[in-house]
């Protein structure tokens, strides 16, 4: 069983409804992206992958990749001689990004494989770095997640997750949280049809555990040296991370 916007349902079922959201608003996701969060995101992913400190040649895994803003900039680093992949368990939302005429040179260097990260499909110690960016709250065991996500990396590898969390001056929370909460699922409702979808964003972002919490959790998996970031007063935080070199 898995909590849902208030109520409690099956793993599957919490599954299935939120591939059905991303599937549903694919087509429309970059924009309203930039439509909700004023272009702001572009700039937080900008700083997410300059912080990863990210060198030629590095093996880099973007997992719930989605359309691949961060896969791209990541691609950018590491140059001809790096590798990008992609994961993410819609193949909408891959397909919407990897045929997007923007940068579409850079896509073609990509490697784009549909699964889920609580079980990748890849070998121990098979990447430098691994990146996820606003979707570890919609894993269904996130703490399953982050341990794929050690298993991946080579000894010493880094990891980045961006996500979003609370704001934290409380009138700016309040804003915040009208915004959230009324104004966000009226336009998602009016610009792509799917209401449900955008009620969901603001209710996962209320149960996500505080970046504290989350620091703790990847304490608890073996990540070392975790230290994290608060970007536009909280609303999104950059959590960078080691594996344990030896």
């Amino acid at each position: 069983m898995a909590n849902f916007d208030s109520k409690t349902i099956s793993s599957r079922k919490k599954s299935q409804l939120i591939l059905g959201y991303f599937n549903s608003v694919s087509r429309k996701y970059d924009m309203m992206n930039t439509l909700l969060s004023f272009g702001i995101h572009h700039i937080w992913k900008r700083i997410a992958v300059r912080m990863l400190g990210l060198n030629s040649g590095d093996r880099v895994l973007d997992v719930c990749g989605g359309t691949g803003d961060l896969a791209v900039l990541a691609a950018r680093a590491v140059g001809q001689t790096g590798h990008i992949t992609l994961y993410d368990f819609s193949s909408a939302m891959i397909n919407a990004g990897r045929f997007k005429k923007n940068n579409s040179s850079i896509r073609k260097r990509i490697e784009y494989i549909q699964g889920d990260v609580q079980q990748l499909s890849f070998q121990n110690e098979s990447f430098d770095v691994a990146m996820i960016g606003f979707g570890i709250r919609n894993v269904i065991d996130m703490k399953k997640g982050f341990k794929e996500l050690y298993r991946i990396l080579k000894p010493g590898g880094k990891m980045m997750c961006l996500e979003f969390s609370k704001p934290v001056s409380p009138i700016f929370r309040l804003l915040y949280n009208y915004y959230s909460f009324y104004i966000i699922p009226f336009l998602g409702k009016s610009i792509t049809g799917s209401e449900q979808a955008y009620t969901h964003l603001p209710e996962s972002i209320r149960t996500f555990p505080s970046p504290d919490e989350l620091t703790k959790i990847l304490q608890n998996i073996g990540f070392l040296h975790v230290t994290h970031r608060k970007l536009t007063n909280g609303i999104a935080v950059i959590h960078l991370t080691k594996k344990n070199p030896v």
